[in-house]
């Protein structure tokens, strides 16, 4: 295997924001039973290394095709832009005032009568959003407008942000019930 190659290579998918999720599983399992360090046990120190690392290449290639957003930060990588998104934020003021919004609700859940419906009803709006961007971002990469990209890539991170929190609180809630 040819480690230089960009992931969309390894799993012979087209460079895209769009990913068929259903070939792109059934091409890794293929390639993790192809490189599995097990099938390397009575082969060459060399050729155990190999597999190792071949292995772990695509545990990491699968990982970054499967997040919409480490996804769209390597397509954005491939076009040379860099979108480490430390230190980045958008001035589209109503999107901020949104995440500020977003992150009360959130604070506000576990204090509610029902806080698992209110966790529920907020799920469901940061997911509703959280796809938006994704297409969004789908059509600003396929239009060649990289800047608009990057834009749409910072909000899509907020929301990922939110989803962590999101989560962290619903295994919080369920501890303490």
């Amino acid at each position: 295997m040819d480690l230089t190659n960009h992931y969309f290579d390894l799993f012979r998918l087209p460079v895209a924001f769009a990913v068929d999720r259903r070939l792109l599983d059934e091409r890794y399992l293929a390639l993790q039973r192809q490189f599995h360090p097990d099938r390397y046990v009575s082969r060459s120190a060399q050729e155990q290394h190999l597999a190792v690392r071949s292995a772990a290449a695509v545990n990491q290639a699968y990982a970054v095709l499967c997040s919409p957003v480490k996804r769209a930060q390597y397509l954005l990588e491939l076009q040379g832009l860099d979108s480490d998104d430390s230190n980045k934020t958008t001035s589209d003021r109503e999107f901020l005032l949104e995440q500020m919004r977003l992150r009360e609700s959130l604070l506000e859940v576990p204090d509610a009568a029902d806080p698992f419906a209110d966790l529920a009803d907020l799920e469901r709006e940061i997911a509703l959003a959280s796809d938006a961007l994704e297409e969004e971002f789908a059509s600003t990469y396929q239009a060649a407008d990289l800047t608009g990209a990057k834009q749409t890539l910072v909000k899509m991170q907020f929301y990922g942000k939110l989803q962590a929190q999101l989560a962290a609180l619903e295994e919080q809630l369920d501890e303490h019930n």
